[in-house]
């Protein structure tokens, strides 16, 4: 279990290199001054978000082969996890990262913009709003229920869609809750970073009535 910020940023100098480490470095500040303007996460976590943040998106890409082709959709993108993360680490694939909330999407365009993120476009609207494209990756962070998640972004997936989404400690639960064809498709991984949630990961296109 991963609980040091040194392990963490070990972790992620090895998965992104010095460049990766610098640019987090940059978002880490920056975050911590916003922060300050609106509540884009809880206080107390910022004195450990190497790990709490960084790392905890960052272990995503344990679940997504090298290979898997783009466009990466992240629901919700909030202040950023695992969006932003992900975008720097993985520079090769287009992000497109979605959120609602206008303080929300201004601090996304200024952080990609200020990061030189050019695989990354942030679409400031509701993910019903988002035109339909083939996802190659689908992840969400604290979005919505597992169910309605799946009900909303089912039109994004495909047979070769993965799906990577950090559902805390209720993820064993949500899937098991799922209709028969829907929950053969997702299992549960062990988070590296809070021994008390799980990641759920799956693979093929989900119905849009899940």
């Amino acid at each position: 279990m991963m609980e040091r910020e040194k392990e963490a940023r070990a972790y992620i100098e090895e998965k992104g290199g010095a460049r990766a480490i610098h640019s987090l470095s940059e978002l880490s500040e920056r975050l911590k001054e916003e922060n300050q303007r609106q509540n884009l996460v809880a206080k107390g976590s910022l004195d450990h978000i190497w790990v709490r943040h960084f790392a905890d998106s960052a272990q995503l890409l344990d679940h997504v082969p090298r290979e898997t082709k783009g466009p990466w959709l992240d629901l919700g993108s909030g202040a950023g996890f695992p969006g932003l993360v992900l975008a720097i680490l993985r520079p090769e694939i287009e992000f497109v990262l979605i959120e609602s909330r206008r303080l929300r999407v201004e601090w996304l365009e200024r952080m990609s913009s200020e990061l030189g993120l050019e695989n990354c476009r942030i679409e400031g609207c509701r993910l019903e709003q988002v035109t339909t494209v083939e996802a190659g990756i689908i992840s969400a962070r604290a979005f919505a229920p597992l169910a309605k998640l799946l009900r909303l972004s089912a039109r994004f997936s495909t047979d070769d869609t993965r799906w990577v989404l950090p559902k805390g400690r209720s993820a064993a639960h949500e899937v098991q809750e799922l209709p028969g064809r829907e929950s053969k498709m997702f299992h549960v991984e062990q988070s590296l970073t809070d021994r008390e949630a799980g990641i759920v990961v799956g693979r093929g296109k989900v119905r849009e009535k899940a």
